[in-house]
């Protein structure tokens, strides 16, 4: 009968031999394989680490409350040490209660801790190293800290070696200074350091003593502050110096059972030489004085020509290469750039730098009492389920021949990554193949098996939790993580199988697709994704265009319309349900897009970041032509419903949009319960590289939204895989519930806010015209000739532009401009340019307005 497992390794060291047991012996060694197992020896070891830990906080303590008895005790403690005979034979004996009666309190130690108290006193602090034996508290606080809280308060190999040198060198300079007041053995020294100092001093007497304590601090400085050791110069240039210290990098420090990423250093030579060269490249700069020529470094900011031709710039960290510049060649391109900076720090002083949020300056953003604790927030996994799975997998491999050399758990909120090392010689393959029959084994759905690990040298099997815990989006957005970010876009996704907060930047990405089926939390995460950007983000910086074909499942933020929406001018609602409105929305997207795209050519900058930071400076040249750009980010909930009723004419503007619209901040987040080819087509898919599964039904959709399996084995309920494009992380999604969104929404929308949403771009659909063709000079609005004639003056036909210089609403605005263009002063609509303006001056526009019919009174 053939052997299973590893059954025939075993069997082969067997004595052919040796007789058969009889029946008895068989059903007790088939007890014993019933018997439970003990725990595994890493079990055994975290605890023990445990112990030691608590063993030595209280040594520390015992320690501290001895040592500080023993120096208000120290005669009576000798006392009694001297009378028993050393007293160290007495610990294990004791003594009776008749002889401690008849001996009174002369043979009773005094110290706090009693008999072992003043023993371990008396040695360490008289005996050995006197008062520095306090250090010895210290040290034991420190390890026991580490070992039981996992807490690094210092480096505790620096803290052993500072610390025992801090014993010998106080030991020493104590008994140094003490020995010129008496000539014995004191407490303050002990005996280590009195009779150190005799030796130093029969050796190299009193003064060569001092020479090596000076020497061994001032080494330690040296070794623990890099101290320089510097004769102060007379010389009173002002030239900056390169010094070797501020090149060489600090050493990285490694944390004890931590894992860190490996520091590479330069071999042989490298950084001496490179050193070497940044000094010799380095050129000292010598006063200048009236000459025809200068020599000055290329900077990009302009640099300034002072009435006595020497050329004044701040020093930057690494100068280029000297330029040679004739001072009598006239420069234009710095002197307009100077102008242009004089000019802007003009403006700052005068009104200050441009506040976006003065608008709303009482604006307060949600605070997390709106949001509830979900769970427990602890992981429920026992040892008893770690050791089951564990051998459940072990038993599996050894099924098939397969050997491991180590395996180690990595405890998730609702999945625990268990890694293996397989033997030396077995293939990954062989193991990848075995993913049915270990979730056969475990009992369990939601197997999924990474061979290899990303960047470990290790292969990894997912196994879902007996007791899952859910992830509240509460104990997300409190941790100092997200608190402290720095990310343009911050969204909180959850956790991840390392039981760490997952936080990604949507400007980064720069568009997230999520799929999922029915049920498996794709509108959770969506929700997610809302709340995290409207508790980072003030309505001056972020707008939403909210995209719901459902009609359900975004009306709970129809209340911060007027704070963080966006639609377009004739639209009454600011979600948007109807396809037709969806098309429109789009394509007043894609305007906006463009518009943008000659505001950042305009002010000569490549992104909105850049823009913004110097529309906020005042560096703009026109600012009557700029304003400040919001993130504008395009939520849709089921893209699926779009692509059947409107087809191409949503690919093509979500195409556009996805291909050009990150530079200028709009970023798209389209979700979809089916991911198949004609859904998510091969041009929108291109242009998505971040990608969000929830749980799927096959593995097309995995492959279709992911380009790999795993979707389809996820356990749902908010189980998901981000991919980035070259790595794939499994997280918990962060539960929001509605009842907390609606809290959020209202706490926003009882704020005041903006007069209404944002209002996009108009857009004429084909097909469609304008209602300027339906012009009524009896109806023409009183303002229509000051519109006329500044529409003329600046020759440029926008509705922008009346807003501005009028200060009229974008509807009152756009009314007018239909009107010219009935009147014929302005062109038609041409999309993203402005109008043209068919009139070359006032004159002729005045004598225009003059042949018009006055409208009635």
């Amino acid at each position: 009968m053939p052997v299973k497992g590893n059954q025939f390794k075993s069997n082969s060291f067997k004595d052919d031999n040796q007789p058969r047991q009889s029946g008895k012996a068989e059903k007790e060694r088939v007890s014993k394989r019933s018997l439970p197992k003990m725990p595994s020896f890493d079990m055994v070891d975290g605890r023990a680490v445990k112990i030691a830990g608590l063993l030595s906080l209280l040594l520390s303590i015992f320690f501290l409350v001895a040592f500080t008895s023993y120096l208000f005790t120290w005669q009576e403690d000798q006392s009694y040490i001297s009378k028993t005979n050393g007293g160290w034979h007495n610990l294990a004996t004791g003594q009776t209660i008749k002889e401690i009666s008849e001996a009174g309190a002369e043979l009773k130690a005094q110290n706090s801790m009693g008999k072992f108290g003043a023993l371990l006193s008396n040695q360490f602090i008289y005996e050995w190293f006197g008062v520095a034996s306090f250090i010895f508290i210290f040290i034991f606080f420190v390890i026991g800290y580490r070992l039981l809280f996992k807490v690094k308060l210092f480096s505790i190999a620096k803290t052993l070696g500072y610390s025992f040198f801090g014993i010998v060198f106080l030991s020493i300079g104590i008994g140094y200074v003490h020995a010129f007041i008496i000539d014995y053995p004191h407490y303050l020294e002990g005996g280590f350091g009195y009779w150190g100092n005799k030796l130093l001093d029969a050796q190299i007497g009193p003064a060569g003593t001092a020479g090596v304590l000076v020497f061994a601090a001032l080494a330690v400085l040296v070794i623990a502050y890099n101290i320089d050791f510097k004769i102060p110069k007379r010389n009173k240039t002002t030239v900056a110096e390169v010094s070797v210290d501020e090149v060489v990098p600090e050493p990285v420090e490694l944390l004890d059972e931590e894992i860190s990423l490996p520091v590479e250093w330069p071999r042989g030579n490298r950084v001496k030489n490179n050193l070497a060269a940044q000094q010799e490249n380095f050129v000292k700069p010598e006063p200048l004085k009236q000459q025809p020529l200068i020599q000055t470094p290329i900077y990009h900011e302009p640099v300034v020509l002072t009435p006595d031709n020497t050329a004044r710039h701040e020093p930057e960290e690494e100068d280029e290469i000297p330029l040679t510049i004739d001072v009598n060649r006239p420069l234009p391109e710095l002197s307009v750039e100077k102008a242009d900076d004089i000019k802007a720090k003009e403006l700052v002083n005068q009104f200050g730098i441009y506040d976006h949020r003065l608008d709303l300056a009482n604006y307060k953003f949600p605070h997390l009492d709106l949001l509830e604790n979900h769970g427990s927030n602890k992981i429920s996994v026992n040892a008893e389920e770690l050791e089951a799975n564990k051998n459940k997998i072990v038993e599996t491999l050894n099924h098939y021949n397969i050997e491991i050399d180590k395996i180690k758990a990595t405890i998730g909120p609702t999945v625990t990554l268990y890694e293996i090392i397989p033997a030396p010689g077995v293939r990954i393959s062989k193991i990848k193949n075995l993913e049915d029959d270990i979730a056969l084994s475990l009992a369990a759905l939601g197997i999924r098996i990474i061979a290899p690990m990303p960047g470990k040298g290790t292969i990894g099997i997912e196994v879902p939790n007996q007791n899952p815990e859910m992830v509240s989006m509460r104990s997300i957005l409190s941790t100092e993580k997200f608190q402290n970010t720095t990310m343009d876009l911050p969204i909180a996704l959850g956790k991840t199988i390392s039981n760490e907060v997952f936080i990604a930047d949507l400007a980064k990405m720069p568009h997230l697709l999520v799929a999922g089926a029915t049920g498996q939390g794709k509108s959770v995460g969506i929700n997610a994704i809302l709340v995290s950007l409207l508790y980072k983000k003030h309505p001056a910086e972020l707008k939403f265009v909210l995209v719901d074909p459902k009609k359900v499942e975004l009306t709970l933020f129809r209340k911060i319309e007027r704070h963080f929406l966006a639609k377009l001018p004739d639209d009454g609602d600011a979600i948007i349900t109807d396809t037709k409105k969806v098309v429109n929305t789009l394509n007043s997207l894609c305007i906006e897009m463009d518009q943008r795209y000659d505001l950042l050519k305009d002010a000569q900058v490549r992104n909105l970041k850049e823009y913004n930071a110097k529309f906020v400076n005042r560096k703009i040249s026109d600012p009557e032509k700029h304003r400040y750009l919001p993130f504008i980010v395009l939520v849709i909930d089921e893209f699926a419903d779009l692509m059947m009723t409107a087809g191409k004419e949503v690919e093509v503007p979500i195409a556009r949009i996805a291909q050009l619209a990150r530079a200028v901040g709009i970023h798209l987040v389209i979700a979809t319960q089916r991911p198949s080819v004609n859904i998510i087509t091969g041009t929108i898919k291109a242009n998505f590289p971040s990608r969000l599964a929830f749980r799927v039904l096959s593995k097309i959709d995995s492959r279709t939204i992911l380009d790999a399996g795993g979707a389809d084995q996820l356990i749902g309920r908010g189980d998901m895989l981000f991919s980035t494009g070259s790595d794939l992380i499994r997280l918990q999604c962060a539960f929001v519930d509605t009842p907390e969104v609606e809290a959020i929404s209202d706490f926003i929308g009882g704020q005041k806010g903006y007069p209404s949403a944002l209002l996009l771009p108009e857009y004429v659909g084909e097909g469609e015209t304008s209602s300027a063709k339906d012009y009524d000079p009896d109806d023409r609005d009183p303002m229509f000739e000051d519109a006329a004639r500044l529409i003329v003056l600046h020759q440029q036909g926008s509705t922008s532009l009346i807003q501005r210089k009028m200060k009229l609403g974008y509807n009152r605005a756009g009314r007018i401009i239909d009107q010219l263009e009935a009147a014929g002063i302005v062109g038609s609509f041409e999309g993203s340019k402005a109008r043209d303006v068919l009139y070359p001056d006032e004159y002729s526009l005045e004598r225009y307005l003059e042949t018009l019919q006055k409208p009635k009174d």
